[in-house]
């Protein structure tokens, strides 16, 4: 008899194995790039919450704003038209042309509350049903009996008081940061402004690789959902209550007497080297070499500046520290060149305030060779990053 139920069995269990994956709003993804890098957002990214699933319009709303996510090949008219909103007033909110085709997850920002999102339109209003329980369940119960009882249910009464409609669940965890990105902005400006991972700002907004931003466009800045605990009071004591003061040798006996120190012999005069001869230049055992020869004008502080400002001269040739290839080549928000060079062991190279490139992506460099020169400026530097995955590390740890 088990042989005979093992076909049914599996016909069952492929069946709610389908319907999971219908049930997913989400594309499944094929992209193994951060597993290939070894990119670790660390221990911040596993407490920030998921972005919240959006209703059948798009909408996800919040207490003080609501926005949407734009689906495939979605235009600003096009979610004008489907929300009723005007389309020139959309398109102006969120600084980009009403008929510009959107990505696909990218995030809108509406300009005044819609209807908010309901059973009728498609919200998530309760807890998700746990099918592979339910089929277990089922299953478990055919083993048993190997039969199937029908109990017939008496008629419904009539309903005579009308049953209030469920309220629309609120998204769960805190309300993300709405930002709008300024001028010369970009997500790793904005990553370090709220301490919150590239990657996280990139998933919850629907980024491409490069992480491009527009000015004026809205970003959603997921918050950690962890509660600050307020330490325990410490006692306050007035000064030098509970320390011993050390008593001062001089106040128990007086200090000895100086004695004149003798005076050194004069040292021989050494010979005077021949500055003709040519000294080796010194091997440096770094693992990268200085991107411009300059003075550092701003070092490395985590949270503030990821990477060190090297001052140079307008137009001094910029070098890669070390042999690879350029992942890319991108322009922030205000033209500045930006371009990312990976090497053997998975470290990446970023350098920036740079013009003249002589690279383009996907380029393989040698050690030393030149990708651009120092952009003017008062005053004109390189800014240098060295990262593991999207992690910033300092530059100095791994330049001569």
């Amino acid at each position: 008899m088990s042989q005979q139920r093992t076909p049914a069995r599996r016909v069952l269990m492929a069946g709610v194995a389908l319907a999971a994956l219908g049930a997913c709003n989400e594309p499944f993804d094929f992209d193994l790039r951060d597993n290939a890098n070894g990119f670790d957002t660390s221990r911040a990214v596993q407490d920030l919450p998921g972005r919240p699933r959006p209703d059948d319009r798009g909408i996800i709303s919040y207490p003080n704003y609501q926005v949407v996510v734009a689906q495939q090949d979605d235009t600003i008219r096009g979610i004008a038209i489907r929300l009723g909103l005007d389309a020139n007033e959309l398109a102006t909110y969120n600084g980009i042309e009403p008929d510009v085709i959107l990505r696909r997850d990218e995030i809108i920002a509406l300009p005044q509350r819609v209807a908010e999102p309901s059973a009728a339109t498609g919200a998530v209003t309760g807890q998700p049903l746990d099918v592979s329980a339910i089929a277990t369940g089922a299953l478990d119960r055919a083993d048993a009996t190997n039969t199937v009882t029908t109990t017939p249910l008496d008629p419904a009464s009539p309903v005579t008081t009308p049953i209030a409609a469920p309220a629309p669940a609120a998204p769960a965890g805190a309300e993300p940061i709405r930002h709008q990105v300024v001028r010369g902005e970009t997500v790793f400006a904005i990553s370090r402004l709220y301490n919150v991972p590239v990657r996280s700002i990139a998933e919850w907004n629907g980024l491409d690789a490069e992480f491009t931003v527009r000015e004026g466009q809205f970003l959603l800045i997921p918050q950690a959902g962890a509660v600050l605990v307020a330490a325990a009071p410490q006692e306050v004591t007035a000064p030098g209550v509970g320390t011993q003061t050390p008593v001062p040798p001089s106040a128990a006996a007086p200090l000895p007497a100086e004695t004149p120190s003798v005076p050194l012999p004069a040292s021989a005069t050494p010979d005077t080297p021949d500055i003709g001869a040519t000294t080796p230049a010194s091997s440096s055992d770094a693992r990268f070499s200085r991107p411009v020869e300059g003075s550092i004008i701003r070092a490395y502080a985590p949270g503030r500046n990821e990477g060190i400002d090297i001052g140079a001269p307008t137009g001094t040739n910029v070098k890669a520290a070390d042999a690879g290839s350029v992942a890319a080549v991108t322009n922030n928000t205000s033209g500045v060149a930006i371009v990312v060079i990976k090497h053997s062991d998975g470290l990446l190279t970023v350098y920036t305030n740079i013009d003249s490139l002589t690279v383009s992506k996907g380029d393989t460099v040698t050690r030393g060779q030149t990708i651009g020169k120092v952009r003017a400026g008062d005053p004109s530097y390189l800014h240098f990053e060295v990262r593991r995955g999207l992690q910033s590390v300092d530059p100095a740890d791994y330049l001569p």
